[in-house]
Order: C-alpha cells, then sequence, then structure tokens
C-alpha cells in the first residue's frame, strides 16, 4: 500500500538558475548536483531537478509548500524583492502566496493544513460539497 510522498521531481531548463532560485531563494537544501539534475530538501521532502524541457500548464496543478504564519509576511517580501512572478491572488482559507519558479512551474507557500481547510469548510462549504 502507498504510505505517502516520496518524492517530487520537476523539468527544469537551466539548473544553475533553478539550483540558486530553490536554495537561494527558497531556502531548500542542496544535497547533490550532476550534469542533469540535483537532489534537494525541504523538510522532510526529496525534491529532484531534472535537465529537461519544461512543460508548463495553465490549469491549477501546483506544488504547495507548508510555511509558518511567524514567516508568511518575511517570505512573502522576499518573494517581491526577487521580483518573481505570482499567479494566482489567494481566495480560501489561510494565508497563501501562489509564485512561479523560472521555469514557470506553479507553486504555493500555504499556512494551515487539512485539519484547518476542513474546519473552515463545515463553516463555509463549497458548492455542492459532498463529505466522504
Amino acid at each position: 500500500m502507498i504510505l505517502g510522498l516520496n518524492h517530487i521531481t520537476i523539468a527544469v531548463s537551466d539548473l544553475a538558475r533553478s539550483l540558486e532560485f530553490y536554495i537561494d531563494v527558497l531556502g531548500f537544501r542542496g544535497h547533490v548536483k550532476w550534469q542533469r539534475g540535483a537532489y534537494l530538501s525541504v523538510g522532510d521532502l526529496w525534491f529532484c531537478l531534472s535537465v529537461d524541457t519544461p512543460s508548463t500548464r495553465t490549469d491549477y496543478s501546483h506544488i504547495a509548500f507548508d510555511i509558518a504564519k511567524a514567516d508568511f509576511d518575511k517570505f512573502k517580501t522576499r518573494i517581491a524583492e526577487h521580483n518573481i512572478p505570482l499567479w494566482k491572488n489567494n481566495k480560501s482559507e489561510g494565508e497563501s502566496l501562489y509564485f512561479l519558479d523560472p521555469d514557470g512551474h506553479q507553486l504555493e507557500v500555504h499556512v494551515g493544513s487539512l485539519k484547518t481547510r476542513l474546519q473552515a469548510l463545515k463553516l463555509c462549504p463549497y458548492d455542492n460539497l459532498e463529505w466522504l
């Protein structure tokens, strides 16, 4: 049976640029790099950069990372200082910042959890919401 999330791999067009973004701007930890990729981590999550031709999408698919409420405003300022483009405004429970990486991958930092989201849905449910 599936135990949980193992790792995330994304295609990047310029490894050096992506390493700078994920390590220097976002604060991921770098472990190793090679000609066509690198292994990083954030918290307990293994994150792989793989040199390829990125094919970004226009749907809502994205990767969201946890951030502490106390760090949210500082992180938001850091994103603005680096002129990192935003792709969406937050309209849901908890503070979120939606931004793009150098290859257009849609990322988010979110203050909250599944538990806080479900609590919010009890007060203000989505259209046609069904509890499973």
